[in-house]
């Protein structure tokens, strides 16, 4: 079955509590057809304000998840066989630009540059798309939109973005919201009582503290959500923490245990 451009599109409001300007610019970038590259730590919203974007301005939203081993020819297409014999499969970011879609490119450095290098004529002035398997040159709807993100505290020398691609985008620095916006956003998502909520921002914001110095990240508002919802269902909030925020972000028996005590300081 063929992809519909419907399917993508955004039907419901996605809950998304703005921090400062974010919404007024990417709506301003919108409208002056410039890319977007959203920077800030996992968890911390970036796929959710797309999400919302996208609701907002009433397009279809097209999100592709990059690794490693993503192709050229998986974001932009490829000839497939079938029973009648070869026929052409628009890749994600041909589906978008060929129907008037958002394009968000999620994590962008895990995918190898000379991936990324395909976007390039779609961020300037040509908006266009050799696909040069098929002999044609796409033409970007007039609604098409590209967006990508990344995490910069992941990134090294070996794993970042080109001069030559960060420069054709605007970008839009996210981080962990204050401590009142982050426990409205846990309290409303999860369903705990604000007190609880406001707890457990306190425990985030102490294991924060500790990037660089044990953690390579720090907690994020995903995963006090995460935390929320398993109180939400009952589960004793010691054993909600454990599960949802100490156990998966360091297996450092020694940074468990002070994870543990800052858990124990709140609940």
């Amino acid at each position: 079955m063929k992809d519909t451009v419907e399917q993508y599109r955004v039907t419901d409001e996605p809950y998304y509590r703005a921090v400062t300007d974010e919404v007024e610019m990417f709506e301003a970038a919108y409208a002056a057809k410039m890319p977007v590259m959203l920077k800030g730590p996992t968890g911390c919203g970036k796929t959710r304000f797309v999400e919302h974007m996208a609701w907002k301005l009433g397009k279809p939203l097209v999100t592709v998840a990059c690794n490693e081993d993503m192709t050229a020819s998986d974001i932009v297409g490829r000839y497939l066989l079938d029973a009648d014999g070869t026929r052409w499969q628009d890749g994600p970011l041909t589906f978008a630009a060929r129907n008037g879609a958002i394009c968000y490119l999620d994590e962008i450095v895990e995918a190898r540059q000379d991936t990324t290098v395909v976007i390039h004529p779609l961020t300037d002035n040509r908006r266009v798309l050799p696909l040069e398997k098929k002999g044609e040159l796409l033409r970007a709807h007039e609604d098409f939109h590209l967006v990508i993100s990344y995490n910069p505290g992941y990134q090294s020398l070996m794993k970042d973005l080109k001069q030559s691609t960060k420069q054709r985008f605007g970008a839009l620095d996210f981080s962990y919201p204050e401590h009142d916006v982050e426990v409205e956003i846990v309290a409303h998502e999860s369903g705990v009582p604000a007190e609880d909520a406001g707890k457990l921002v306190s425990i985030a914001e102490r294991a924060r503290n500790l990037k660089g110095h044990g953690l390579d990240e720090g907690i994020s508002t995903r995963m006090l959500i995460h935390a929320g919802s398993l109180m939400a269902q009952g589960i004793e909030p010691v054993a909600a923490c454990q599960m949802a925020l100490v156990r998966p972000i360091t297996d450092d028996p020694d940074m468990r245990d002070a994870l543990d005590a800052a858990v124990t300081t709140y609940f």
